[in-house]
């Protein structure tokens, strides 16, 4: 049994290129669609003439409970950022206040009020 050998003209290849596209064609469609059988032979088309970006080309599919899942989880992560910058800058302020207070009045308001104070220890050192 002798091999044969195909060889595609030019408009074909064209042809076959255009329609992968223009109509969004997957390799492996267009192959099934004109019973091309190397798995390579398209892409070497498509790199001779200069289509590259058409190599490879990945198409996700997804439920559409997925979609609406990863945009409920975008919308959520949004959220917590905008929570999370706005507890930031309430901290900062809350900072400035205290910075602003103790310049006016002389004060330590953190020393005297920051978690580790404790009553009892002060009136344990008065007479």
């Amino acid at each position: 049994s002798r091999h044969v050998s195909i060889r595609y003209s030019f408009g074909f290849k064209q042809k076959v290129v255009r329609e992968i596209e223009e109509e969004g064609l997957s390799l492996s469609q267009a192959r099934r669609r004109y019973g091309i059988n190397g798995s390579q032979t398209i892409q070497v088309w498509l790199e001779k003439f200069g289509k590259n970006h058409l190599l490879n080309k990945t198409v996700r599919i997804e439920m559409k409970e997925e979609k609406d899942r990863i945009k409920e989880l975008e919308a959520e992560v949004k959220r917590l950022k905008l929570a999370l910058a706005d507890s930031v800058m309430a901290t900062d302020i809350l900072q400035a206040v205290i910075q602003i207070a103790d310049e006016h009045y002389g004060s330590d308001l953190k020393k005297n009020f920051g978690p580790k104070s404790s009553v009892t220890s002060k009136k344990k050192d008065t007479p």
